[in-house]
């Protein structure tokens, strides 16, 4: 009998996804998540019965391939509730996605002694573009301090703002120590304020329920790998009055009306004007599946099952004593953790001789270091495909960490 996990009635198929058909434990959930059949049967299909590049084409196939490319961004649109699937620019990430707001935005709209408000928790694509933006035209940027769980409160982001303060760029939850952030609160600060509000969604679109309007969002960044969908897709969600300010950083064919031998060009609308060359349409295709089989089960019912895991997985944790834990409080289904004395890249290899597969390093978080006082964690990532008995499997590997030496030097 399949192993699932029930949601008041509904069910999730652990059989949905093909990996888990091998004796695995994926717990690297925050680095990208597995795909169900529908997402690689979507993908299957596209290559199979429907290939053809988008708004190219008259024949059948390709007014296949254009409805599912164009309604994946009514899809997008319902899933986060943005005003307009205008909105919505297919991108290859959440990295790229960022860059696009940086470069293609915030270039032309900031200037020399404007402050950005970050944190030292952040992912590297929500800081480097911001550090090569500070060299180029001298923005300041100002990394507001964690509290003692290494999370950011609404109170000590308040205080780090000032009359030059135009742009807060935060993770709504961040990938090593899964600080939740009140994006409804802060947005509603950046409104009465009158910065701009922009939000790494890549760890929480995937988990949580977003609600673009709600939160007054005016730039929203997350990719498809991590929430059941292809890798290479990404999405970038704008505002659509900032979206027809913003230039594109890529030129080409599909986002120009026209140009001619006069040296006069004309570009597409929103958001046309920034997909330019043919764009990722089976990757767009399967997070369009994704989306839907995340709707179907409920976002809200996943966060609920995450932070359950997360709960047990801690509560079991606390009983090791050579086990230390750095966010065990933090609302989200991610733990970082290490063995006294075990290099946490160590207990990964160790783990893996368990079938059970972590992340180890920095995770892309490098100045956490100055917070947590740690370079190096080993970090498990929850999702809905997970179950009380992959923790259990954890825990009871865990328990004999005695052997891992053994384990990874033989």
């Amino acid at each position: 009998m399949a192993l699932c996990i029930m949601y008041g009635g509904d069910f999730v198929h652990r059989e949905d996804f093909p990996m888990l058909s091998q004796d695995i434990v994926y717990f690297d959930n925050g680095a990208t998540t597995l795909k169900p059949y529908s997402v690689v049967d979507s993908l299957t299909k596209y290559y199979t019965e429907h290939t053809s590049n988008i708004h190219r084409g008259d024949y059948d196939a390709s007014v296949v391939t254009n409805r599912l490319y164009d309604d994946t961004r009514e899809v997008v649109k319902k899933f986060i509730h943005c005003k307009d699937s205008r909105e919505v620019i297919f991108t290859s990430g959440t990295t790229m996605s960022i860059n696009m707001v940086v470069f293609g935005y915030m270039r032309n709209h900031l200037h020399s002694g404007d402050e950005v408000l970050l944190t030292k928790a952040e992912h590297a694509s929500n800081i480097l573009p911001w550090l090569r933006l500070q060299e180029e035209i001298g923005i300041v940027i100002k990394y507001v301090d964690l509290d003692d769980n290494y999370e950011l409160t609404v109170e000590r982001l308040r205080s780090y703002i000032t009359s030059n303060t135009k742009v807060i760029s935060i993770a709504h939850i961040t990938n090593v120590i899964g600080d939740v952030r009140d994006i409804d609160l802060i947005g509603e600060i950046c409104r009465q304020k009158n910065i701009l509000f922009c939000v790494d969604g890549a760890q929480s679109v995937p988990h949580v329920p977003v609600d673009f309007q709600k939160s007054n969002i005016d730039f929203l960044s997350f990719s498809g790998h991590k929430m059941l969908g292809p890798t290479g897709v990404g999405v970038l969600v704008g505002k659509y009055e900032l979206l027809e300010e913003m230039e594109p950083l890529c030129y080409g064919g599909g986002m120009n009306q026209s140009f001619d031998a006069s040296f006069s060009y004309e570009l597409k609308r929103v958001p046309f004007k920034f997909e330019a060359g043919t764009p990722p349409i089976a990757e767009v295709i399967g997070l369009r599946q994704a989306i839907l089989y995340l709707m179907d089960i409920g976002m809200e019912n996943i966060r609920v099952h995450e932070i359950k895991l997360k709960k047990y997985l801690v509560s079991k944790l606390e009983k090791i004593p050579n086990i230390i834990m750095y966010n065990k409080s933090s609302d989200s289904g991610i733990l970082a953790f290490n063995i006294v004395g075990v290099a946490p890249q160590e207990t990964s290899m160790y783990l893996n001789h368990h079938h059970i597969y972590v992340r180890a390093g920095n995770h892309c978080a490098k100045m956490l270091k100055d917070e947590i006082q740690v370079n190096h964690t080993v970090r498990v990532s929850m999702y809905l495909y997970n179950t009380e008995e992959d923790v259990d499997h954890l825990v009871y590997a865990l328990e004999k960490s005695e052997d891992v030496f053994r384990r990874v030097l033989s």
